[in-house]
């Protein structure tokens, strides 16, 4: 299976791909650059704009524009003038933490979670309603990372980084709620630390691992490895499907924190790749407030 190098960004700390489900192209963050990328699959240069703070994710607003989790709380962009609006910040008082990973529920709700900088586990997992309201629903994390939903939207996945696990709960969309935590993926030692998750459309998880060169794909039912792509680069930190498709694997990466070693072996590390895996992925959230 190729992976190919489409835009060799340099970034900082890549991350949180989206497919954008009306602009049809694929929006991705650098974290540590403060910057939100924009690519056009018909082979425009990426563009790229100044997000003036750490944005751990962004996702697409129905009514237009996007919404940020940042290092300053849940915020409103307008990538054209650059304005940023403020909805909510549940952690204003842990200047050591930031948003990390999120995403958009299939009844438009902002899930994304933080992440202490001092890795220490006294982070959390928020939801904004489309009302702009904001609640905490998993406490104790460290960080916050990949989200997903089963294909009959009755199970949330989720990942804090640290515990080298996928928890499962049950999900009830209409009241936005979670219950029943159990372990459906664990990592083994050696491959890297799970970071960033995509569902495809036959209910498998496809997760990039945090220094660990590489994408896999996992049974959520059984807790079995079903593939491993190698990824040229030594942090691989998200993935999420795109295409007219959904058929293309478009895959983050991130220099943060490597040695010049790891940045000789891998120096691409820091661009986005693709790949075609052979399955489709499921339509991107949008956040309906």
């Amino acid at each position: 299976m190729n992976v190919d190098l489409i835009v060799d960004a340099q970034a900082t700390l890549g991350e949180g791909p989206f497919w954008h489900p009306r602009e049809n192209r694929l929006y991705w963050v650098d974290i540590e650059g403060r910057t939100l990328h924009v690519h056009d699959p018909e082979g425009q240069p990426d563009t790229v704009y100044d997000a003036g703070c750490r944005v751990g994710a962004a996702v697409p607003r129905r009514s237009g524009g996007l919404v940020l989790a940042t290092e300053f709380g849940f915020e409103t962009f307008d990538p054209e003038t650059g304005a940023r609006k403020p909805i909510a910040d549940p952690e204003s008082d842990r200047p050591d933490h930031r948003f990390n990973d999120g995403k958009c529920d299939a009844a438009g709700r902002f899930w994304a979670g933080t992440m202490c900088l001092a890795k220490e586990p006294d982070a959390a997992l928020y939801v904004l309603e489309t009302d702009g309201s904001v609640r905490r629903v998993i406490e104790g994390v460290t960080t916050s990372n990949g989200l997903g939903w089963s294909l009959d939207r009755k199970t949330m996945y989720y990942i804090d980084t640290p515990t080298m696990q996928v928890a499962a709960f049950d999900y009830d969309e209409t009241a936005g709620t979670l219950a029943r935590r159990r372990v459906v993926v664990t990592f083994p030692e050696g491959v890297g630390r799970p970071d960033g998750m995509t569902v495809d459309a036959e209910g498998m998880l496809w997760i990039a691992h945090w220094a660990g060169a590489r994408v896999s794909r996992w049974h959520p039912g059984t807790g079995a490895l079903l593939a491993t792509v190698p990824v040229p680069a030594g942090n691989v930190s998200s993935c999420a499907f795109g295409g007219p498709n959904l058929d293309r694997l478009y895959v983050t990466t991130a220099r943060h924190k490597l040695d010049p070693d790891d940045l000789a072996r891998y120096p691409h590390t820091g661009g986005l790749f693709v790949l075609e895996p052979g399955v489709c992925g499921l339509p991107a959230g949008e956040y309906g407030g």
